[in-house]
């Protein structure tokens, strides 16, 4: 009983006294604020204290730190390998396109020859795309996708933007076989577009080279002569160009010259060709009266080699 009311009066005579400090202290920092308001005098104890606690914060923030490096070099390098990914899928796509696109300007330059030069061309015309080669090296044989039904027939002449090619030998009803003029089988009269001397060029079986086996020694004959279609087959139409000669040897003890000659179409290349049907035979005579100035035309524009024959002729 004595012990309890001691402590109680302990306690009552300190209750005062903490109310006194915190009071005090309460009055101290309101002058502190103050001053330090006015005049700003604490400032370098804060950035002691600052100072002072800056490795305990790096402590403190560390995991969070390290947790949020972590996550964002992850998703950096996933999202990286994302974009790697598509730009390659983007590359490869471009660089299709663009094989595309170059064949594509090839293409458009052999229609715009190929258009160019039907322009100039009177007989009855239709361009044709080859679909197949043959395989067997000893025959020069390819398909068109034109046949009976587009009105090609056997023995139809093909050309391209360069110069004879060959003609059709097997016509079906949606498509047709053609042999070229390198073909060993195939011979071709033409004559010299300078004077007008007639021969045969006939096939070697090298896409580059045809030969002229009738030609005597003392033909009017030389290196790059033009040689065109002379018509007298009845398949190839007069004036178009077959060949230039680039070699010619003269045998003296021999009947014949050996002459050789390079196919003006480049056979071994050829995507397209036109069809060619001679004027005489699809109608010529029920073309307009007022067409002579545009048949002069045409023959100025094929090189005839009756046009160039004026010596002869007189």
């Amino acid at each position: 009983m004595v012990a309890s009311t001691a402590d109680s009066e302990h306690r009552s005579t300190k209750s005062p006294a903490l109310g006194l400090r915190l009071l005090l202290l309460a009055a101290l920092s309101v002058v502190l604020l103050v001053v330090d308001h006015r005049e700003n005098h604490l400032d370098a104890v804060r950035k002691a204290v600052g100072t002072a606690v800056y490795p305990l914060r790096i402590l403190v923030d560390a995991p969070v730190s390290t947790w949020q490096w972590i996550r964002d070099n992850t998703t950096s390098r996933n999202e990286l390998l994302l974009e790697i990914s598509r730009l390659n899928a983007e590359r490869l796509l471009t660089h299709a396109r663009l094989q595309r696109f170059t064949a594509l300007e090839s293409e458009n330059a052999r229609l715009r020859a190929m258009l160019d030069a039907t322009s100039k061309v009177r007989d009855q015309v239709q361009v044709a795309e080859i679909m197949s080669v043959s395989s067997n090296p000893f025959r020069h044989i390819l398909v068109i996708n034109k046949g009976t039904r587009d009105g090609v027939f056997n023995g139809e002449a093909m050309i391209d933007a360069d110069g004879v090619v060959g003609q059709v030998i097997e016509a079906g009803l949606l498509s047709s076989s053609g042999v070229l003029i390198s073909d060993p089988d195939h011979a071709l009269p033409v004559e010299v577009n300078r004077n007008g001397l007639r021969t045969i060029a006939v096939g070697t079986g090298d896409f580059d080279r045809l030969e002229l086996p009738f030609l005597p020694n003392n033909a009017d004959i030389e290196d790059g002569d033009l040689l065109v279609t002379s018509g007298l087959g009845g398949a190839f139409p007069p004036g178009y160009p077959v060949a230039l000669v680039d070699s010619v040897t003269r045998i003296p003890q021999g009947p014949f010259a050996e002459v050789t000659a390079r196919p003006a179409a480049r056979l071994n290349q050829v995507r397209e060709i036109m069809l060619i049907s001679a004027a005489g035979s699809t109608g010529e005579e029920e073309r307009p009266a007022e067409e002579p100035g545009e048949a002069e035309s045409g023959q100025a524009e094929t090189a005839l080699p009756t046009a160039q024959q004026g010596p002869e002729d007189e």
